[in-house]
């Protein structure tokens, strides 16, 4: 019971984009979801992913279909919030790459599109540093034609050694006179850098997330995505926030199907709980809709529709967490098993809910703009 393809404008492969996921779902991801759950990082089904579109149907080159990446992520959370995850961090730093006009880097991006290499997203921190909510890790100094990069960051998603990352640097100025800014870069995950276990999670331990270490690590012209940085987080940041609605959208989509799953059975009794099948189809109706209405161009769109993105991204995770709950509490002990759907999304939704940008952190960000948008 799912209806984001509703809100997909006429695209004439839209149905064949879909059933290839539909099939990448039954035939590859399905039979691995609870090792997934359990730290299998499933670099097999994201390249069979990559292979159908799914993962560069946001690219310019693929025809800039926002709309088309969150139907993709949505299809894929309904079965794993790991993948649909795993999906973001691939998309947007292939996003970085596109945007950063540098030939060096759109070289890279047939391959980091069709899955034959993978990179993530390492701009947690970064994101909260220019929210005013933590500090910047990464130091850089100039040094030559590139910069040397020091600093220790945890919790980066879908990266190991051979793959990379979009990361962010705070260039510290050589003397008073000087403003510091951020260089934005690819991180090239060689020998030179130390990755190191992060402990473990309660979910989401398929996604090869580790802490990042780098003691004078160069980082090269060919490497470099923006100088300064900040200028162009403003131009990718709402594409960045809007495509985590896939994410939150397919777990909704998925918690649904769970709750009728057992409606034959148990519906003499489930009528008494909260946030039925139908209530829940009705407000995701609704957040699809939006979302799929700011998906047109996140690219060109105005600076003020940023407020719009990020109030969808907050709904969508409040969403996600009230249908996860409801569906294991439809399903009961049966959606308490270790291996079932049910409990597996309520941890998926608990992550959507935490990751940058959380619902605090969307609600600190909606009330500065706002703020900013009052007459003094």
């Amino acid at each position: 019971m799912t209806s984001l393809n509703i809100h997909i404008e006429q695209h004439p492969h839209a149905d064949q984009f879909l059933t290839k996921i539909k099939s990448v779902i039954q035939e590859k991801l399905l039979p691995k979801v609870q090792s997934i759950d359990e730290g299998y990082y499933p670099l097999d089904v994201m390249q069979a992913l990559a292979q159908t579109g799914a993962l560069s149907a946001h690219l310019n080159m693929y025809g800039s279909r926002y709309d088309l990446a969150l139907l993709a992520m949505h299809e894929v959370g309904k079965t794993c919030g790991s993948t649909a995850f795993l999906m973001w961090c691939h998309m947007v730093c292939g996003l970085y790459m596109q945007e950063s006009n540098n030939p060096a880097l759109i070289a890279r991006l047939k391959d980091h599109s069709e899955g034959n290499s993978f990179g993530g997203t390492a701009l947690s921190n970064p994101m909260k540093a220019f929210a005013g909510i933590e500090k910047m890790v990464f130091k850089a100094k100039k040094v030559g034609d590139g910069y040397e990069v020091s600093g220790t960051l945890p919790w980066v998603s879908h990266i190991q050694y051979g793959q990379y990352c979009g990361a962010i640097a705070m260039v510290e100025p050589l003397n008073d006179q000087q403003e510091p800014y951020e260089i934005m870069f690819i991180l090239d995950l060689d020998e030179r850098v130390k990755l190191s276990q992060c402990p473990e999670f309660s979910g989401m331990e398929g996604t090869s997330t580790w802490r990042i270490n780098l003691d004078s690590y160069f980082v090269s012209p060919d490497q470099l995505i923006a100088v300064p940085a900040k200028p162009f987080i403003q131009k990718v940041k709402q594409a960045f926030v809007l495509l985590q609605a896939g994410m939150a959208s397919g777990l909704v989509a998925g918690s649904i199907d769970s709750i009728l799953e057992v409606r034959q059975p148990l519906g003499h009794v489930n009528q008494y709980l909260e946030d039925s099948a139908e209530q829940l189809q009705l407000e995701l109706d609704s957040l699809l809709s939006r979302v799929m209405s700011l998906a047109k161009q996140p690219l060109t769109a105005p600076a003020e529709a940023f407020l719009d993105v990020l109030d969808a991204r907050a709904e969508g995770a409040s969403l996600a967490l009230r249908a996860t709950q409801s569906a294991l509490l439809h399903q009961g002990a049966r959606g308490y098993l270790k291996t079932a759907a049910p409990q597996r999304r309520i941890r998926e939704a608990h992550f959507v809910a935490i990751v940058t940008p959380a619902i605090k952190h969307l609600r600190w960000e909606m009330q500065r703009l706002l703020k900013e948008e009052l007459p003094a």
